[in-house]
């Protein structure tokens, strides 16, 4: 008896970190720290090869991702429905 409650516990467990994984995986927190990541990676790409306006230039494919991202769950939602 003793065996089955660890495993329960354990069980328990994994399912709150994988809750909490599937949680930051959809957040608008994660969305927002990679796209700005994104766009500082891209702006001192710019900058480096001596592109003009960095700042602005970098915010195009900084939307694409972000575009990108929210297509994604669209698409996955109606893959999920017809398969």
């Amino acid at each position: 008896m003793q065996s089955l409650k660890k495993r329960i516990i354990a069980i328990e467990k994994r399912n709150r970190r994988v809750e909490s994984d599937k949680a930051w995986e959809i957040s608008w927190t994660r969305k927002i720290l990679i796209a700005c990541i994104t766009y500082i990676i891209i702006v001192l790409f710019f900058y480096i090869v001596k592109l003009p306006m960095p700042w602005i230039n970098a915010i195009v494919p900084t939307a694409g991702f972000i575009l990108s991202t929210l297509t994604i769950s669209i698409v996955k939602k109606y893959w999920i429905r017809k398969h």
